[in-house]
């Protein structure tokens, strides 16, 4: 076991030496009052020769394959003991002060399980970054969607989220959890492997009567894309068919087939636009997501069986609609 810390940052990394000769200064710099982690999953390059080099200090943990991001996190962090996990991406920025305010909002209100900062685009720093920005929520078909962020368009920060809220889910990007609750959720899904398993942690969290909560006083920026671009057909396959899993396992509206049966409508439109766009190999990820979605029901319906009783709410409304018909482009418009 490592040593008991009361915040533990845990970097989770593949291949990805570049990203923390960059970005890795600045964690060490402002998180004096944190114990920093990386957790390797067996990364071919020279990232662990790097930190042993570079920060000794760094304590490293070495899984023995590529397990994604929820099997490398859930093995590695097996090992850790802290109060407080964070989770954070290698492609992330982080600024003076940003650890206090989310630690002090987890002190003062025991029903929060875990917050995310307010997120911003290391590469427009005046921008909402796509995964997370100011904190996440989900339609009523479990479409994601975030302050600052509806699908592709990505809102100017003008402090027009600065008040803490409650929100539906925290971003993976930068994501802050008690270990107590980790652990009583049996952690992340590894069938998901990558993409959308921090919102179906949430979904879980949330189930069990915790809250989910966004700090925009701290501040981060995120690079994104470092692992997977957002062109790449294989994070279109692992969005939707997640998504499609978390919905079946974590619904009780009583109306999840039906749900399904719309998200079928609505992921087809999906192909469609990507055929209409020239984007074929993300049309036919999405036919692939859909596919191994129905292949895999009996075990997504056994870990919803599992899961008994779990509610937590949704937004009431279609994001699709009031983005795409609507033209609602601004969490405030919604």
């Amino acid at each position: 076991m490592a040593p008991l810390s009361r915040i533990a940052i845990v970097i989770l990394n593949w291949n990805g030496q570049a990203l923390l000769e960059r970005y890795l200064p600045s964690v060490m710099q402002f998180s004096q009052e944190a114990q920093v982690m990386v957790i390797d999953n067996a990364s071919t390059d020279n990232s662990v020769s790097f930190l042993q080099n570079s920060y000794p200090q760094i304590q490293i943990i070495q899984n023995p394959k590529n397990l994604g991001f929820a099997g490398g996190y859930n093995l590695g962090l097996k090992t850790i003991e802290a109060e407080y996990l964070v989770l954070l991406n290698s492609d992330v920025e982080v600024t003076e002060n940003w650890l206090q305010p989310i630690i002090s909002l987890l002190d003062n209100e025991p029903r929060i399980a875990a917050v995310q900062p307010k997120i911003l685009d290391a590469r427009k720093k005046n921008h909402f970054e796509y995964a997370g920005a100011c904190g996440g929520f989900l339609d009523r078909y479990a479409y994601p969607y975030c302050r600052g962020r509806i699908f592709e368009t990505l809102e100017e920060d003008t402090s027009q989220y600065n008040e803490a809220i409650e929100v539906h889910w925290a971003s993976g990007a930068c994501f802050f959890i008690r270990k107590k609750v980790f652990d009583e959720l049996k952690g992340l899904d590894e069938d998901l492997f990558a993409h959308m398993e921090e919102i179906d942690l949430c979904w879980r969290a949330r189930g069990k009567g915790y809250l989910i909560y966004c700090e925009p006083a701290s501040t981060v920026y995120h690079q994104g894309g470092a692992t997977l671009s957002g062109h790449s057909p294989f994070k279109s396959y692992l969005n939707f068919r997640n998504n499609l899993i978390m919905l079946l396992k974590n619904d009780r509206s009583g109306h999840t087939f039906i749900l399904l049966y719309v998200r079928l409508l609505l992921d087809g439109l999906s192909v469609v636009r990507f055929i209409f766009q020239g984007r074929l190999d993300h049309a036919w990820a999405v036919f692939k997501a859909h596919l191994h979605f129905y292949r895999g029901i009996g075990k997504t319906l056994k870990k919803r069986r599992e899961l008994g009783g779990n509610s937590s709410a949704r937004s009431p409304f279609s994001i699709v609609y009031r983005y795409f018909a609507q033209g609602r482009t601004t969490f405030d418009s919604l």
